[in-house]
């Protein structure tokens, strides 16, 4: 029997909302409008870009205005084709099939979203291919059923194409298959307001947490393989709201989990200093 937890998915089934309960996004570019003509026109999308950037607050964001349930799924090393699709499990005595996350969207429609797809085994872009070209179907070998994607269906993956590597990377064949987003952090302003809105704290302060991001950032690829991402910009944020002074919030929430190094640890910690004095 499978483990329940590699079948489980965060299923938000939504209907049309107020703009009061729509999860908070701040666009950046044509991202939305090309979102919602990939969702009416059924293309497949692609959302690339870093750790913490807001690519999965950006899909909850558009299911939300869409009014489509959002099905999501996290994808990890372990992560195969059948626990996407489905399979037979025994209940009360008898084999019965259940339906993985996948073909639950595709039944019932709404969003699929696949995050950080390359993590997955190889077996399981295999699986999207025939639903990313003009058969959108997806075929249940072990049910001997061809499901066909209702018209308010939509695949959607993202991956974050700085971290691959040989063994981890999106083939070009399958990126071909997407229409395709790129993310990146929000210009400062941007950022300082997303901060400011998320957290509570006052935008003066997140201009600063930004600019500090901002000189952390530029030592990508020289002591950090990543940086710091809007998201931990929040928590550090939140932690300033909630009375930690701006070397113990970052401590915890900018330099911790960046590194192991202590000589890397103090060299952001000297950057630290140099932006909140």
């Amino acid at each position: 029997m499978a483990d329940d937890s590699v079948l489980s998915v965060a299923k938000n089934a939504v209907s049309a909302q107020p703009a009061s309960e729509i999860p908070f996004y701040h666009e950046t570019g044509n991202e939305c409008a090309l979102f919602t003509a990939a969702y009416r026109e059924g293309l497949p999308l692609l959302l690339k870009g870093p750790t913490g950037c807001g690519k999965t607050r950006f899909v909850a964001h558009m299911a939300a205005r869409l009014g489509r349930p959002l099905h999501t799924v996290s994808c990890h090393d372990d992560l195969t084709a059948a626990d996407l699709t489905g399979r037979y499990l025994l209940q009360g005595g008898e084999t019965k099939w259940l339906d993985g996350p996948l073909t639950r969207a595709v039944r019932e429609g709404g969003i699929c979203y696949l995050d950080e797809i390359v993590e997955a085994r190889k077996d399981v872009t295999v699986v999207l291919h025939p639903l990313t070209d003009d058969r959108r179907i997806l075929p249940l070998e072990r049910t001997g059923e061809f499901l066909q994607a209702p018209d308010d269906f939509m695949l959607v993956v993202s991956y974050n194409p700085g971290y691959q590597n040989i063994l981890k990377s999106l083939k070009p064949s399958t990126r071909q298959r997407f229409v395709s987003i790129s993310f990146d952090f929000p210009p400062s302003a941007i950022e300082a307001r997303i901060v400011a809105t998320e957290s509570g704290l006052a935008e003066e302060q997140c201009r600063l947490l930004v600019d500090l991001a901002q000189r952390i950032r530029a030592l990508k690829n020289i002591d950090l393989e990543e940086v710091v991402s809007t998201r931990l910009l929040i928590y550090c944020a939140t932690l300033l709201k909630n009375g930690f002074d701006p070397y113990q919030a970052a401590q915890a929430t900018l330099i911790e989990p960046l590194c192991e190094d202590d000589d890397v640890k103090q060299g952001l910690l000297a950057l630290v200093h140099a932006t909140f004095g």
